[in-house]
């Protein structure tokens, strides 16, 4: 049985259309994220999701029930914020304990869940303390148990890292992590904006782009075969780099000509009638590799040098106009600013992209 499914939803506020159609089938269990630009309709999907947005058109089911005309709390559902909304004058065990309290569980069953999510989340020796004695961590971690004591059948969060320094961030997101596998049955959907979270977290990633579906997928297959220039450009840090090209041979294999006249065989193959079209060839930063034969994918002028420690990063100019091209080197590099370098790629790793911004599939 499905999680979630989504059938042709739509979302309009007056005449103005933010969420166009999505399908979407979430299996029960599954951990999905929702990635996108900010004003893509990924917070409004979420909100819809929850029944704090009407619904303008399509169906929502929930575990196999329509929940179009549901109220938020008969869905099943809990949503977890941005912000903590903890009540001040609540003791982590009451916060916890309210929503229970509300809906006139018994004092048993509420003592249970709460100890059981308190346990889950390492909260127990803070369940006497007022959310003011907490840090920042402990209290995202309150928000989130009071979301378990309801025993959902869909947990939503909507960004609930984003206040957090990197270090408690860091922290939380493997609490989360650890949540997913304790609580298997439940079906999760996580809006972000953090690469980091996306990637380890999901199960499988949906990208979205002014209220449209662009790729749904495992987090490493979005990374490695990406539908089109927009997935492939969101997915990665630093984005994947993209250079005008020119197809000037096609088969099997496919040959192009990128800005400056350097041609370039892919074993990529595209149509016959793909000669003489302009496409866009992409190669990731961190796919780039240092050469110094004659057997190069481009030359460029290093125009800033970024040295992290772990890696280097090499931007170069020359190549495409007012764009730099960046690699993502490892370790310290002995490269300075103004040097000439040429960089080569596995060719299993280059991407070709039409003129409409789709992957030429391997």
């Amino acid at each position: 049985m499905s999680g979630l499914e989504l059938r042709k939803i739509r979302k309009s506020y007056g005449a103005v259309d933010v969420i166009h159609g999505i399908d979407l089938t979430i299996e029960k269990g599954e951990f999905i994220v929702f990635v996108g630009p900010s004003g893509c309709g990924k917070s409004t999907l979420l909100r819809m999701i929850a029944g704090l947005e009407e619904i303008t058109g399509g169906e929502m089911f929930i575990e196999g029930e329509k929940v179009n005309d549901t109220p938020p709390s008969k869905r099943g559902i809990a949503m977890v914020f941005q912000s903590y909304a903890l009540y001040p004058h609540m003791t982590v065990y009451d916060n916890m304990a309210f929503g229970m309290r509300i809906a006139k569980e018994s004092k048993e069953e509420i003592d249970r869940r709460v100890r059981a999510a308190a346990d889950i989340l390492q909260l127990t020796q803070y369940l006497d303390r007022l959310p003011k004695a907490l840090s920042g961590g402990q209290r995202q971690r309150v928000a989130i148990g009071r979301a378990i004591c309801r025993d959902p059948k869909v947990f939503l969060f909507d960004e609930p890292l984003s206040n957090l320094d990197a270090a408690l961030r860091v922290a939380t997101r493997i609490e989360i992590a650890r949540l997913n596998e304790q609580m298997a049955d439940t079906t999760m959907i996580y809006v972000t904006h953090d690469q980091v979270e996306a990637m380890t977290l999901a199960d499988r990633i949906v990208v979205l782009s002014g209220g449209h579906i662009e790729q749904v997928g495992p987090p490493l297959e979005l990374y490695e075969r990406p539908a089109n220039l927009f997935v492939a450009q969101f997915i990665g840090s630093p984005a994947m780099n993209i250079i005008p090209a020119r197809i000037v041979a096609t088969g099997a294999q496919t040959t192009v000509e990128l800005v400056g006249g350097k041609r370039d065989i892919l074993d990529i193959p595209t149509p016959d009638t793909e000669s003489g079209r302009q496409a866009s060839f992409g190669v990731r930063p961190e796919d780039l590799q240092i050469t110094t034969g004659d057997s190069f994918l481009f030359e460029g002028t290093v125009s800033i040098v970024e040295a992290l420690g772990e890696v280097t990063l090499l931007y170069i100019e020359g190549l495409v106009p007012d764009e730099p091209i960046i690699a993502k080197l490892a370790g310290i590099q002995p490269i300075k600013r103004g040097e000439r370098v040429r960089f080569t790629a596995d060719r299993a790793k280059l991407h070709l992209f039409d003129g409409e911004g789709k992957t030429y599939r391997r």
